[in-house]
């Protein structure tokens, strides 16, 4: 694998899989539904956000799940998510922000998916989400040091993916379409 750098906030991945689908990870705030979900409406398929998911299938929320039961039922619970994916095609992939962590998680994308990470600084990150209620791993004492700590541990899984992007100053369109065009790059195997 050879990664090539294409301009200071974006970096491509250089190797030989077929890619059908695309999954966006990173940490949250960073835009993955929001551009996942316009993603798929340009190139007309379906969307999936995997904590969506994960609701639907246990008729719980995510801060339900994390509170009751641990985040570790959580991540299993992730896990069997993501290998239900893999027969799918023509489908954008939104994921949890700790998705990445665990390496078979990553392996079951990379096997169908272009992977492509979202990135923001934690300041932005922080921006975006600090009026957001439903983020189980922000109810702590001091959540913008939470942020940095965990974006910290999560970097090196989320330097995996194929694309990395950082969403700070583009809207969500210039974003949506950055990943349509790396989709089809890969896809056509002109690289």
């Amino acid at each position: 694998m050879r990664w090539e750098v294409i301009s200071a906030n974006h970096y491509v991945v250089n190797d030989h899989r077929k890619f059908v689908n695309i999954a966006l990870i990173g940490f949250m705030g960073t835009g993955k539904t929001s551009v996942g979900r316009l993603v798929a409406d340009m190139l007309r398929f379906d969307f999936i956000d995997t904590d969506e998911l994960i609701q639907t299938g246990t008729g719980r929320s995510i801060t339900d799940i994390f509170n009751k039961d641990g985040e570790a039922t959580f991540r299993t619970l992730e896990s069997q998510t993501v290998g239900e994916l893999a027969g799918r095609a023509n489908t954008v992939i939104s994921t949890g922000g700790g998705l990445p962590v665990n390496p078979k998680n990553l392996a079951s994308l990379k096997a169908h998916a272009l992977v492509v990470c979202l990135w923001s600084s934690p300041e932005k990150i922080w921006e975006r989400v600090r009026h957001q209620g439903h983020r189980p791993l922000l109810h702590d004492k001091d959540p913008q040091a939470k942020i940095r700590e965990l974006l910290a541990a999560r970097e090196p899984f989320y330097k995996q993916a194929d694309v990395l992007l950082n969403t700070e100053l583009r809207s969500v369109r210039e974003v949506a379409q950055q990943v349509i065009h790396q989709f089809r790059l890969e896809s056509s195997g002109r690289r």
